[in-house]
């Protein structure tokens, strides 16, 4: 990805060089988000977002050269999304956009939505409209589930400003509220039906960045979706791919549904939801 000359985002909090997020308990809007991208690295993380995680002291550090590196990607990468959705938005929405923070962190954060590791996986906090990016998890994408490339990395940036772009659209909270009264099965359904209208809307994004691609750079994304479905990580875990339990889509819905948005440019062809079938 071309990125040379892109100006960094102004919106980034940068958490990492203070070790230590504080205990939060998870809870509301928050959970639908952290708990489905607690999956999305194949870790069920359950157990430790209801319990918090424990307080550590605030030791400041010293960043390396590849962390100072993965920041400047990740300021880059969001401003590349504000410049897209700050002019999809108004055209095809009829209002302004407002861009949401991104919170980098080492090893463990709080949030309103809970607390995370870096095990997590990159998430999205509807209660402060913040996503939240441990930039380890770039060597996670690309060593251990096999999506490398700098476009597959700024796709997960982009997937998880998608999630804001479905909170500006009033899509999460009407979700959330469905979720709350169907049974599991059901509310996973629902939640494969977010997760891949984000992957749609990313792929609306990328259509509007491809005067910076590369070549191979949108193979990069296509195969990092795959990568992340939920049939081929529960493949990879050793278990026979359970469609009940499936959280984001299969890898060959992932793939589709960005290669949707990306050949439409269009918010209204990402509608999962009145899609009869996925």
């Amino acid at each position: 990805m071309r990125l040379r000359g892109v100006r960094g985002s102004r919106n980034i909090e940068d958490r990492r060089r203070v070790t230590g997020g504080g205990r939060a308990r998870i809870g509301g809007v928050g959970l639908l988000i952290v708990l489905a991208v607690g999956y999305f690295a194949g870790i069920d993380v359950t157990p430790l977002l209801q319990q918090g995680l424990p307080q550590e002291s605030a030791a400041p550090r010293e960043l390396s050269a590849e962390e100072e590196r993965a920041s400047e990607f990740t300021s880059r990468v969001l401003a590349t999304t504000e410049a897209v959705w700050g002019q999809v938005f108004p055209q095809q929405v009829g209002r302004p956009y407002e861009p949401p923070v991104l919170v980098l962190f080492s090893g463990q954060t709080a949030s309103p939505c809970g607390g995370a590791s870096g095990a997590t996986g990159p998430f999205y906090c509807p209660a402060d409209e913040k996503a939240y990016l441990d930039t380890e998890f770039f060597a996670t994408l690309s060593r251990q589930l096999g999506a490398s490339g700098d476009f597959a990395a700024a796709y997960v940036i982009a997937h998880e400003v998608a999630h804001h772009v479905q909170n500006e659209l009033g899509i999460l909270g009407q979700v959330n509220q469905r979720r709350q009264v169907v049974g599991q099965t059901e509310a996973n359904a629902l939640t494969v039906r977010l997760e891949l209208q984000a992957d749609c809307l990313s792929g609306v994004w990328a259509r509007n960045v491809d005067g910076l691609l590369e070549p191979g750079d949108l193979e990069e994304a296509l195969n990092a979706a795959r990568m992340i479905g939920d049939d081929h990580l529960q493949r990879r875990a050793g278990q026979v791919p359970q469609p009940h339990s499936f959280t984001h889509g299969t890898s060959e819905q992932r793939a589709r549904w960005f290669a949707r948005g990306y050949q439409t440019g269009d918010i209204n062809a990402c509608d999962t939801f009145g899609a009869r079938s996925l």
